[in-house]
């Protein structure tokens, strides 16, 4: 293991002398598709959360698809299947995005991340303390100052815990992007074990720095969760 280390470093961690590759990949992959399935997952939420079935509806069939197929099948239908639509590959901007692994698998990756952001941040709405709504209300707050200042961020502070192990079970996603032919950390680990054929050593050192990964992000959200959720815990008297 020492001497695949020595020799293909680069390729695990940065770049194979000419595109970046392994942990680059695997934590731009990771960080950009929480980064957009986060942004897309609030208002959703919101609306997942509202007593309207004409608003919650839609919200409902998204997060029922993407939550009750695999990703593997997602990242195959955006990657190829779309692209085999007569609409898709006539169209010059749709062309150019679809033809792009990269784009196709970051599309598959935030789209599958929203629609389980977005439930557990919409139970975390709905179990926000009556209490704290009424105040809001008896303090004459708008709907809108309502949200921002009193139901959202008492929401995503206590879905932190679930939203933690949706992070990491993220990143064990990321693992289908060598599918695509998107130079990840895994993909790295089978080019190496095709070149050296030192299966247990290749996929070793992957596994090594997948959980290196996870361990720095329980430890991040650990600190995170003992801040942002102190006031939970019973006070001594």
């Amino acid at each position: 293991m020492i001497e695949l280390i020595r020799q293909y470093w680069q390729n695990y961690l940065f770049t194979d002398g000419f595109n970046t590759t392994g942990l680059a990949i695997t934590l731009w992959l990771l960080v950009a598709s929480i980064v957009l399935g986060f942004v897309l997952a609030v208002p959703l939420a919101i609306a997942r959360a509202s007593r309207n079935r004409y608003i919650s509806g839609p919200v409902w069939l998204y997060t029922y698809i993407f939550r009750g197929t695999p990703l593997y099948v997602q990242l195959l239908l955006i990657y190829t299947g779309l692209y085999s639509l007569h609409f898709v590959h006539s169209h010059d901007m749709l062309n150019s995005f679809f033809r792009n692994a990269m784009n196709c698998t970051l599309l598959a990756f935030a789209l599958n991340e929203c629609a389980y952001a977005t439930e557990i941040f919409a139970g975390s709405i709905r179990e926000t303390s009556h209490g704290e709504i009424e105040a809001a209300q008896a303090y004459g707050m708008s709907k809108f100052k309502l949200y921002t200042r009193i139901i959202l961020p008492s929401a995503l502070r206590r879905a932190l815990p679930s939203y933690s192990n949706e992070v990491i079970l993220m990143l064990h996603a990321t693992t289908l992007a060598f599918t695509a032919t998107v130079p990840d950390i895994l993909k790295v680990a089978r080019d190496v074990n095709s070149a050296t054929y030192a299966t247990f050593q290749a996929y070793g050192i992957a596994a090594i720095l997948y959980a290196s990964i996870v361990f720095a992000l329980i430890w991040g959200f650990r600190k995170l969760e003992i801040r942002l959720l102190a006031y939970l815990k019973p006070q001594g008297h």
